[in-house]
């Protein structure tokens, strides 16, 4: 299977450094030849080795909720930059920490794999901070949500329930282990949290990052960017003032020590 990886940048959430320090990660951990594009509104800062691909059109208006990134669904169109065959997705927060070959020969090439989404155990739910899929197979479901954004984004919630429910022929998971949520499999249970840093744990290739914590929380050590870096204790001491962060509860289970094997993998 031809190995290629699709990533997608618009607006200015995240900058070009995202794109450029993905394509380092996959470049140290992958058996070459592979391509890599971005679709993207703005290719200034990114490193040549990325080819970018201009940004589809959404062609239509983003439902109005706070809830799921369905500026995704430009990667559903069937002529989607020229390519053709399977392409792994992967988010711009991921952080590789082993070889991605495997993800290119699992399953079949018609297949559509996601990553399975822990948090929520007596669903079947998946995640596409990294999926693969045939360019065009998810063409019909783009159809779907075009037909009326609003009441698919009001129904899913989440984009990526609606490509687990809606995907054309089914979907099926990674493999146990491969791929590892930050919050759900790294971060340690209070009060082990206050003692020791995140885990990696042994069989992960990629960790993603769904939610507000992302790679520069977990290397500065702290729940997100609005949240203090603070020692254990004065941490602790915080549980008992009016700077707590949330219930008594979420402060004592949100500290965490910085992620030294993050800031290891998480660069160009």
């Amino acid at each position: 299977m031809k190995k290629q990886i699709i990533c997608i940048r618009w607006g200015t959430k995240y900058g070009p450094e995202y794109v450029n320090r993905l394509y380092g990660m996959v470049s140290r951990n992958i058996t070459p030849p592979f391509d890599f594009y971005c679709f993207t509104d703005d290719p200034e800062g990114v490193r040549p080795e990325v080819s970018c691909l201009p940004l589809p059109d959404l062609d239509c208006d983003l439902p109005k909720t706070r809830k799921g990134v369905w500026g995704k669904s430009r990667l559903w169109r069937k002529d989607l930059g020229g390519l053709s065959g399977p392409v792994l997705f992967m988010d711009l927060d991921v952080v590789i920490v082993g070889n991605i070959d495997g993800f290119f020969e699992y399953g079949f090439e018609d297949d559509v794999i996601l990553a399975r989404n822990p948090n929520t155990p007596f669903e079947r739910l998946g995640q596409t901070s990294l999926y693969r899929f045939p360019i065009g197979k998810l063409e019909p479901m783009r159809q779907e949500f075009l037909s009326d954004p609003q009441k698919v984004a009001e129904t899913f919630v989440f984009e990526q329930r609606f490509v687990t429910r809606r995907a054309p022929g089914g979907i099926k998971f990674w493999p146990s282990g491969w791929v590892s949520l930050f919050k759900w499999h790294c971060m340690r249970q209070f009060p082990l949290n206050y003692f020791l840093p995140p885990k990696l744990p042994a069989k992960s290739k990629v960790v993603i990052f769904p939610g507000g914590l992302n790679p520069p929380d977990a290397i500065a050590g702290r729940w997100n960017v609005r949240s203090p870096v603070l020692p254990p204790f004065r941490h602790f001491l915080a549980t008992f003032t009016k700077s707590r962060n949330g219930s008594v509860s979420e402060h004592l289970r949100h500290f965490l020590h910085p992620a030294e094997w993050v800031s290891r993998n998480w660069r160009e």
